[in-house]
């Protein structure tokens, strides 16, 4: 089973130390610009070490609860420091792609040293918006830039991000219709073609006044999995609803039922799913475990 969390560091992780766990530095701490020991041919490096033992740390935290999977690193760019989701609370790694790319993808690394599966987030790119998409419509046509793909394409490209979150996020250039997260053009055709990503896609909460507030719940899932996402994360803290994983498995049923969605498109994330799984390090037996 995937057991997912929002383990971040600073503003965003679950397991506070209030609760007894060790917490880390938010991501805007742990990006220096100063170069590291190894210069690259473009120029100094940015010093990845901090980024790298954080996400050790997390990766050793997670695995010791029994959780394999955090909805971490943040690839976002910090185009927009005052963004109230992103860069007003330190999220970003950096306002540099390249910065990101090389900081997000040593936390990465670090979580997987440890057995944690990663998940980069928020494709394709929070980082330039204006609004929180938690509230409402998050508009980034005239902020978005190709900048912000760098870091996922990196991340995509060195094979460190084992699932990818999609964002609530409209830009009327990649899709004049729909947000992101509901896109085929920018899922299917901006992550998959261009990018090249094969893996998992999870969607970023389904509750999020960005989709909630505009779509019905049947609607939603149809254009989430017609996009090409495998994974519809609903975190039932928004609006709680004790039935959620019932009525949206229902919704699925009766989209194909209905031949709005191909089981064909079932089969192909349920196969994404099943080839993430091998990644997991097979359960200890009771007996290994005493």
């Amino acid at each position: 089973m995937l057991i997912g969390i929002d383990q971040e560091g600073g503003r965003v992780q679950r397991l506070r130390s209030g609760r007894g766990f060790a917490e880390t530095p938010a991501a805007a701490e742990l990006c220096p610009g100063g170069p590291s020991t190894q210069d690259s041919a473009q120029g100094p490096a940015p010093n990845v070490a901090p980024a790298l033992a954080a996400g050790q740390a997390v990766g050793a935290t997670l695995a010791a609860a029994g959780i394999n999977l955090d909805f971490a690193p943040v690839a976002d760019v910090n185009v927009n420091p005052a963004n109230p989701v992103i860069g007003g609370l330190g999220r970003s790694f950096s306002s540099d792609p390249k910065e990101v790319a090389a900081c997000a993808g040593a936390f990465a690394r670090g979580l997987k040293s440890r057995g944690v599966l990663t998940a980069a987030k928020h494709f394709p790119g929070h980082g330039s918006s204006t609004t929180d998409s938690h509230l409402g419509f998050t508009d980034v046509t005239a902020t978005w830039t190709e900048a912000e793909l760098i870091p996922f394409g990196e991340l995509t490209r060195q094979d460190l991000a084992d699932m990818v979150m999609t964002a609530h996020v409209f830009d009327a250039r990649l899709d004049p219709n729909y947000p992101a997260t509901l896109s085929r053009a920018v899922i299917d055709g901006i992550l998959r073609g261009r990018l090249g990503f094969a893996g998992v896609v999870v969607t970023d909460d389904l509750q999020m006044r960005a989709v909630a507030g505009r779509y019905g719940l049947k609607e939603s899932v149809r254009l989430i999995v017609n996009a090409g996402a495998d994974v519809l994360l609903i975190g039932n803290n928004l609006d709680f609803d004790p039935n959620i994983a019932e009525k949206t498995l229902d919704a699925l049923m009766a989209l194909v039922a209905e031949g709005q969605v191909s089981p064909e498109r079932i089969r192909q994330s349920c196969a994404r799913i099943l080839k993430l799984k091998t990644k997991l390090a097979p359960p200890r037996s009771p007996a290994a475990a005493q």
